[in-house]
């Protein structure tokens, strides 16, 4: 295991590199597999083959779904929990859903779900999905 950001061998335990400073994981100059310089963009390393994972990209996880559909959805459907199905929260729809009829809690719910959505700051629970 080699550091990403400036390809010194690292031990399995190690939290951070010793050489540079970075933490374990971060970086994308070089390969994580063989310590090879390597373009950020790449994909693969073109020394052994391994694969350059990307940088974790920002914002939250709505599923594998699109930020502006989900958004939308949520905005004009949300208080029915829609967009929770869409992203394959089952639980959460439904709740949504028992919310809206029984409390006209929905639409409050949806509006801070919108909020979390254009703000990157949701993420799909996969407690909630059955």
């Amino acid at each position: 295991m080699f550091c990403k950001n400036c390809g010194e061998a690292l031990n399995e335990n190690q939290a951070i590199c010793l050489k540079c400073g970075v933490q374990v994981g971060n970086g994308n100059t070089h390969c994580a597999n063989c310590g090879n310089v390597i373009d950020p963009n790449a994909t693969f390393c073109t020394s052994c083959g391994a694969a350059n994972k990307a940088p974790a990209a920002k914002g939250g996880d709505l599923g594998g779904k699109d930020k502006i559909t989900v958004a939308l959805v949520c905005f004009f459907l949300g208080g029915l929990g829609i967009h929770n199905f869409m992203m394959g929260e089952t639980k959460k729809g439904i709740v949504k859903i028992v919310a809206s009829f029984c409390c006209y809690m929905g639409g409050i719910l949806a509006l801070i779900d919108f909020i979390r959505i254009l703000t990157d700051s949701y993420t799909v629970d996969p407690e909630k999905m059955i």
